[in-house]
This record gives C-alpha cells, sequence and structure tokens, in this order.
C-alpha cells in the first residue's frame, strides 16, 4: 500500500537517490576515508583553534587543571561536530546530493544479498505501523538540522522510497566454480 512517505525526495538530485531515509547504523557503515578524515580533522581543529585563539587573546588567569579542563570540553565539541559533519556527508550521499558510485555499489550488493536470503531489505521492525510513520516523519532529513537537534533513523520501517525495487530482478552474483573430472 503506498504511503505519503514512500515518495521521492523534491526534485531531482544529481546522482541517483539510494535511500531517502537511511538507518544510523548503515549510514556509519558507509563512511568513506574521507568521512573518518572529516571527523579526526574536527577533533583536533576545535582544540587547535582554541589553542591558537588563547595565543592571541590570552585566557584570564587560569591554573593548569582549569586550562586542561578546557581543552578537554574543546576536544569533545570538536569528536562530537566531526562524527555530526561525517554522518551528513554520508547521508548526502545515500540521498544523491553527492557522488555515490561506491555506495551504489554496497547498497546494490546488501541488497541482493537480502533478497536472495529472503529477508527484508530494510530489516524487521518491533513497532506498530503508526509509530514507524511517526518515526519516519521525524527523522527523514533530518540530518540538516544537526545544529539544532541531532536526530538519527533508529527505527527499521518500510519508507525509504521505491529505489531498493530495482534490485528484484537481480540475482546476487556468485564466482561459477568449474569441475573438473
Amino acid at each position: 500500500m503506498p504511503s505519503p512517505f514512500d515518495g521521492p525526495v523534491t526534485g531531482t538530485t544529481p546522482y541517483p537517490t539510494i535511500d531517502t531515509d537511511p538507518h544510523a547504523f548503515r549510514v556509519v557503515r558507509y563512511f568513506r576515508p574521507r568521512d573518518y578524515g572529516t571527523w579526526g580533522a574536527v577533533t583536533t581543529g576545535i582544540p587547535a583553534a582554541f589553542y591558537l585563539w588563547g595565543r592571541f587573546d590570552p585566557l584570564p588567569r587560569m591554573s593548569r587543571p582549569q586550562i586542561r579542563s578546557v581543552y578537554i570540553f574543546a576536544t569533545s565539541i570538536g569528536f562530537m561536530g566531526g562524527f555530526l559533519m561525517a554522518y551528513q556527508n554520508s547521508s548526502k550521499r545515500f540521498w544523491g546530493w553527492t557522488e555515490n558510485h561506491r555506495e551504489q555499489e554496497l547498497d546494490r550488493v546488501e541488497m541482493t544479498k537480502k533478497i536472495a536470503e529472503g529477508k527484508p531489505l530494510y530489516g524487521e521492525s518491533s513497532q506498530p505501523e503508526h509509530m514507524q510513520n511517526v518515526a519516519v516523519s521525524n527523522s527523514r532529513h533530518s540530518q540538516l538540522f544537526f545544529a539544532i537537534l541531532p536526530w538519527f533513523n533508529l527505527v527499521n520501517h518500510p519508507y525509504h522510497g521505491d529505489y531498493a525495487k530495482r534490485y528484484q530482478a537481480e540475482e546476487p552474483k556468485t564466482p561459477s566454480t568449474s569441475q573438473s573430472s
């Protein structure tokens, strides 16, 4: 039964859309090395910026433990901000907003494997139907609002668009073995 949540992303995307509301674990699984680099750069960049800021405009007389706590706080903020930035970049590839050739291939392999095993494509959910609708309403494109409220899709639901149907006809590719007698 079609649902208003099955519709495509408004407008056209420059790359094929893979999933309009990817599960949080799937987004992290599809991180690229560049995403981990972004995460690391932001994690180290924020304390470095605090250090440089302190060189130009010194902190008031603070003891070493107080200064250390400022850097621990800055590193924590950088760690969380770097993760959110990497997560957002990965999500944009799922939506087709940025280049996603690698993700298309990973998705094709994952979906054809699930089809061959007879498993649901997006996992099984213990949530009732109306709660799945609420979950997708709250989490779709929530990555764009991370600065206001970090919100992730942690619910398995069937409302990811009809993009996986392209794999229904495909059979998983298995290496052929030749038997010698």
